[in-house]
């Protein structure tokens, strides 16, 4: 007797709404980019529009929508986030021409400090990289959706200036995030390209790769040719310092390797710091803030700025049209109109909803680092910060680390101190001596402070370093010194010895 078998497969898939992808594309844009992006949409869709709805119920913006921690509280939103476009099967008409639109207060500026009150303050902890590498996608000959891809990989790019995830880990995350499916030679070809930015080095894998870029990008002279076949050919041997077996394996004298090393000395070993100094430096005006810490009544409290974006509405001629043409008898043409008006309509309130939500994560989101780093935000003192993941801020919020991580991507809040970078705020964390949790940013900041201290007739070798931070109250293996001096770029003793 024959067996018939069934196997039954069932396999769950998300589909995120037009609105769930528009927010994901605007939490990473700062301001500067959403004003240019909601200009591009009022062109392209003629049911959004500028401004309030003059036949709206006028509504004053008073700070009575807005909680202390500077955001609107949960009940406006909660009404927006049950409403989801897709989930209304059925056509009616009058869903587009309900005067229960979104409130303007929930994309209008919520507050614009005066010219007279703005004062110029210093830009702290970075530059407008991702910027800057933004605007030389379009010097290259990238197709119009691959700058748009090329756009979402540089927000994988650390804050060393490295891209350390690979094609198959890009092309799957584009794949969740964007909806967008690529090969991975296209995706290969997308990054070489990027490798070929500014600074010499970015977006490299390893040090390897990044030093050897640079070396490329330098007149070819004997000391240049000799410290790539170094690197090229004896990477390992180079790291361990084993500089006797190099030379043998050269044949070069040692006045030779001496010169290319100092090649390799001169080299960055985080190329996002080459950006700054120079074009940081002309671009700092440029920066416009995300978030202003302000103060009221001693307490702090997060502003939004949106600056020059504007209030938007669904437009009432698009909603008359589509009443219209919903009372008008069915034919083909009538319906190919409705569908067209009923698809810009659509598209204009769930852009409207999306620039909603974004407002609320960014606002959430900056409270929550508020709050968590209040001592900094009110003596701006490094050592006040507390070592803080985006695990924390995710669990305050309750958004996910990818949101947390898009969000604190290229934007800076203004302080009474300075403007910072919301990846500034975020450090690892180790426990002292007293057993309190302390930011590795401070322990790297008294690492550099006894570097600079040091004798460099006979500088401290990374034993001594250990035993210098022990007496700071820093129990810290000699590897995670190593680790440390790497990431400041300060080199071994021997290299810091003078004469």
């Amino acid at each position: 007797m024959q067996k018939i078998g069934l196997n039954q497969t069932l396999t769950q898939t998300t589909k995120l709404s037009p609105t769930q992808i528009q927010v994901i594309k605007m939490l990473e844009l700062p301001s500067i980019e959403l004003s240019q992006r909601i200009n591009e949409e009022l062109q392209e869709n003629p049911a959004l529009e500028e401004g309030r709805d003059e036949a709206e119920e006028k509504e004053n913006y008073t700070d009575e929508y807005i909680d202390e921690d500077g955001y609107m509280p949960e009940d406006e939103y909660d009404e927006g986030r049950q409403r989801d476009p897709l989930q209304n099967e059925d056509f009616n008409y009058e869903q587009y021409v309900s005067d229960d639109e979104t409130p303007s207060y929930a994309t209008q500026q919520q507050y614009n400090p005066s010219d007279e009150d703005r004062r110029e303050v210093p830009i702290i902890g970075g530059s407008s990289l991702i910027e800057e590498l933004k605007s030389q996608i379009y010097l290259t000959h990238m197709t119009k959706p691959q700058r748009h891809i090329a756009k979402w990989v540089l927000g994988n790019i650390d804050d060393d200036g490295y891209l350390r995830r690979t094609t198959e880990q890009l092309v799957d995350d584009l794949m969740f995030q964007e909806q967008l499916q690529v090969s991975d030679d296209e995706m290969n070809e997308i990054v070489s390209q990027i490798k070929q930015f500014e600074p010499a080095g970015i977006a490299s894998a390893t040090l390897q790769e990044c030093l050897l870029t640079q070396l490329s990008r330098k007149p070819q002279t004997d000391s240049v040719k000799l410290a790539r076949t170094i690197l090229d050919e004896y990477f390992d041997a180079f790291s361990k310092h084993h500089f006797d077996k190099i030379i043998q394996r050269i044949g070069c004298s040692n006045e030779e390797f001496q010169q290319a090393v100092q090649e390799i000395m001169h080299l960055n070993q985080k190329p996002a710091n080459a950006f700054v100094g120079s074009v940081y430096e002309t671009q700092r005006e440029t920066i416009i803030p995300d978030f202003t810490i302000e103060e009221r009544n001693d307490e702090l409290f997060v502003v939004l700025n949106t600056g020059d974006i504007p209030e938007l509405h669904v437009s009432r001629e698009y909603k008359e049209m589509l009443e219209t043409y919903s009372d008008m008898p069915q034919t083909t043409e009538t319906r190919q109109a409705t569908q067209f008006i009923r698809g810009k309509l659509d598209s204009a309130k769930w852009f409207i909803d999306a620039i909603r939500q974004r407002n609320e994560t960014l606002m959430k989101t900056m409270s929550a680092i508020l709050r968590f780093q209040y001592d900094f935000f009110l003596d701006g003192e490094e050592t006040s910060l507390k070592p803080m993941i985006l695990q924390d801020i995710a669990d305050r919020t309750g958004y996910d680390v990818s949101t947390i991580s898009r969000v604190s991507n290229s934007k800076y809040v203004e302080t009474r101190f300075g403007i910072y970078p919301l990846k500034y705020f975020f450090s690892e964390s180790m426990t002292n001596i007293e057993g309190d949790e302390v930011s590795t940013r401070e322990i790297k900041k008294i690492l550099q402070e006894v570097i600079d201290g040091e004798d460099k007739r006979n500088p401290l070798n990374d034993e001594q370093l250990v035993e210098a931070l022990r007496e700071h109250g820093y129990p810290i293996a000699r590897r995670t010194i190593a680790k440390y001096r790497d990431l400041l770029g300060i080199p071994v003793a021997r290299l810091r010895k003078t004469l």
